[in-house]
């Protein structure tokens, strides 16, 4: 019985791509710069050949490394979750997901105003957290919703659950999802929930994405038409719009996302565990929290030994991440476009180095592999 446990450090880039000046990003290297931090201390993912992989300039090299190593590159047009998550299932982007540096066009606001019935505010980029501060009174007084959005192609609504209950916010991002579609098919619509009062307002964790639909054939629908497991703990559900999900938990948090997948390594199953620990990016890259950072990665570090120590002798484990978020990077507080990490270890995986990949999408194709299965999208086996 097969199981593979591919885990996203989300965020965790291991150093720029050489077309990264094309998306603003100079000099960025999510690693090297965690690296600087007194927290930062990676032994069992050193032992695993982090510090091997091509490119790799911090840390100490182990050289006689316990897992198959490779340095990813992104094929596709992007730096976000989505375009970053769908690469490695087998997905290629040839362009983009639409952003909105100066907020939604009129005719986006006018469909969304007119199928909720209330106003909006703000339509601009802005910091989650800030933006609830200078726009909640308002929305309390008038019940319109706070409309914002980032770097990333998202379409974000916050608002106050005593003046709109979190289901009616989660119909409210449907809406707004049908209407986000085609020329305006941003990757994710995303509730964000808040309470609290004046100028003590904050978020809560019943945040839910509405992601647009996946474009082709991937890892998971393969995997699921072979009759195979496919569980997806943390955002992994949302990134893919429930398709070919056969399983699913949401989490609170890396910690949480850790212990999910500690119960799935007891469980019996064939298949896919895909688990995304989303806190290296939410709370610590885009913050530009380099010693939280650190800490976090630790944390995770420090729990590789149980992970492994559950694993089976048919088990394989993959870690990788899908972008990267420099958190020493000033310049802007975005994703960082970036090589990525990838660490495949299993009792009978080689530890060889696989070099520099062409493709994330070479991840979904040795999953495939790995049970036999020949990937319908353009990857290479790695194993």
């Amino acid at each position: 019985m097969k199981r593979v446990f591919l885990i996203v450090l989300d965020s965790f880039g291991i150093g720029e791509m050489e077309d990264a000046h094309f998306y603003g990003d100079v000099n960025v290297n999510t690693l090297r710069s965690v690296s600087s931090s007194p927290f930062f201390s990676l032994p069992n993912m050193r032992e695993l050949g982090l510090f091997d992989i091509d490119g790799v300039t911090v840390g100490e090299r182990c050289g006689n490394h316990k897992a198959m190593i490779a340095r990813m590159t992104e094929a596709s047009k992007g730096k976000d979750t989505t375009i970053g998550h769908w690469e490695i299932s087998g997905i290629y982007s040839p362009k983009p997901l639409p952003t909105y540096p100066n907020g939604f066009p009129k005719e986006v606001l006018d469909a969304f105003s007119e199928k909720t019935g209330r106003g909006v505010l703000c339509n601009l980029p802005y910091s989650g957290t800030e933006v609830i501060q200078k726009y909640g009174d308002e929305h309390m007084r008038t019940g319109s919703l706070i409309v914002y959005t980032s770097a990333d192609s998202v379409f974000q609504i916050a608002a106050h659950e005593d003046i709109v209950p979190v289901e009616q916010l989660y119909e409210y991002c449907r809406m707004a999802r049908e209407i986000l579609q085609g020329e305006h098919g941003v990757g994710r619509v995303i509730a964000r929930p808040f309470t609290g009062e004046s100028g003590h307002y904050t978020r809560t964790p019943r945040r839910h994405d509405f992601s647009i639909l996946p474009p082709s054939v991937n890892m998971l629908d393969q995997l699921e038409a072979a009759g195979k497991d496919v569980i997806a703990v943390g955002k992994i559900k949302d990134i893919f719009a429930g398709k070919s999900i056969t399983e699913s938990v949401y989490t609170g948090g890396n910690a949480e996302g850790i212990e999910r997948t500690l119960e799935y390594l007891d469980r019996d199953f064939e298949g896919l565990c895909f688990i995304n620990l989303v806190d290296y990016d939410m709370l610590y890259g885009h913050r530009r929290d380099v010693d939280g950072y650190a800490k976090a990665l630790n944390y995770f570090d420090g729990k590789l030994p149980e992970i492994m120590g559950k694993m089976r002798e048919d088990d394989m484990l993959i870690l990788t991440a899908d972008h990267g978020c420099d958190p020493a990077y000033t310049a802007t507080t975005d994703h960082t476009r970036e090589y990525t990490p990838c660490l495949i270890y299993g009792k009978k995986i080689p530890p060889v180095n696989k070099g520099t990949r062409k493709t994330f999408a070479d991840i979904g194709a040795t999953v495939l592999q790995y049970f036999g299965i020949v990937p319908a999208f353009a990857g290479e086996d790695m194993l």
